[in-house]
């Protein structure tokens, strides 16, 4: 007959093998590695940001620049590639008051406020202000909504003016066609004169490290009452003076402008000025271009304050 001790000592005997064979099993299991994984190199900086905006939407001032095998890295920051579109960062700001580039990249959203003094040669100054949303869409698109009110001379009133919706389609890559063609519409919706439909034509580029440079070409067209045509250029350059902080340079706006009964006879328009960007910190630029006119049909000037916010 067993004795207690004996048949504690069988049990442990029978019991060690099987405990060692599982602590075996589980330091195997514990050392195996995937063989693919040892051919996978480590992650780059730029990977992870990648990785993260899939999970975590970047601001386009955090977005990682792209790489381009035997490309020389930019000199400028501002200068980098960014995005879907592999667009350069400075093109994802308003850069001029009175002049648009390209599309903003997909997936950004900005709110800006504008302030717009217009005197003109005879009789008070109009003080325009401007609520604009912007959207960045897929497949180059981008939305644009704003809210506009108007107040004339010292003693007018604050009146909501009008409602605009802009839509632009890039026709391509930045980079891939000159001048980066992109077209613009705009419903302008006014409240006691005519209806106003705007198409544009955005061109710009990169002249050299830190400088850039806007055109557009565009028609103004009211859609009752005197059917006015407005032809305008606008164009604007500037330089990088600190990078990512400041930036300076002049803008021009030149129209003609005629009314159905008089076709050909032509309004001329022509203002020239200096331009300022000031970005106190990255998701705020401020813009300010004060316009001054040239010629007997121009306004006496034409000034430009916008603040924006990147959200």
């Amino acid at each position: 007959m067993l004795t207690p001790q004996r048949k504690r000592s069988l049990a442990v005997h029978a019991v060690a093998p099987s405990l060692a064979l599982c602590t075996l099993a589980a330091a195997a299991d514990a050392q195996i590695v995937n063989p693919a994984d040892k051919q996978q190199p480590p992650k780059t900086d730029a990977t992870q940001q990648t990785e993260q905006s899939y999970t975590e939407r970047l601001r386009t001032w955090e977005l990682p620049a792209t790489i381009v095998e035997g490309q020389t890295p930019a000199l400028y920051r501002e200068d980098e590639l960014i995005g879907d579109y592999n667009q350069p960062r400075w093109s994802a700001d308003r850069r001029f008051p009175s002049t648009r580039v390209y599309v903003i990249p997909a997936g950004k959203f900005e709110i800006e406020h504008w302030t717009r003094v217009k005197t003109p040669r005879n009789g008070p100054s109009t003080v325009e202000t401007q609520y604009e949303f912007e959207v960045g869409l897929p497949h180059r698109f981008q939305i644009d909504v704003y809210g506009v009110t108007e107040k004339t001379g010292s003693e007018g009133v604050i009146d909501w003016s009008s409602q605009k919706f802009e839509v632009r389609y890039a026709f391509a890559d930045w980079g891939e066609i000159p001048l980066n063609p992109t077209i613009y519409l705009e419903w302008e919706e006014n409240s006691g004169v005519p209806d106003i439909l705007e198409t544009k034509v955005l061109l710009g580029d990169q002249i050299t490290d830190g400088w850039y440079y806007g055109v557009n070409l565009s028609n103004e067209h009211e859609v009752s009452g005197d059917l006015t045509n407005e032809w305008e250029i606008t164009a604007g350059v500037t330089h990088a003076v600190q990078d990512e902080k400041l930036s300076l340079g002049g803008e021009l706006k030149a129209s003609l402008t005629d009314v159905h009964g008089d076709r050909g006879d032509y309004d001329k328009s022509l203002e020239v000025g200096p331009s300022l960007q000031w970005r106190p910190v990255p998701a705020m630029h401020i813009d300010i271009a004060p316009l001054i006119g040239i010629g007997p049909d121009s306004r006496q000037s034409d000034i430009y304050v916008v603040l924006g916010w990147e959200f």
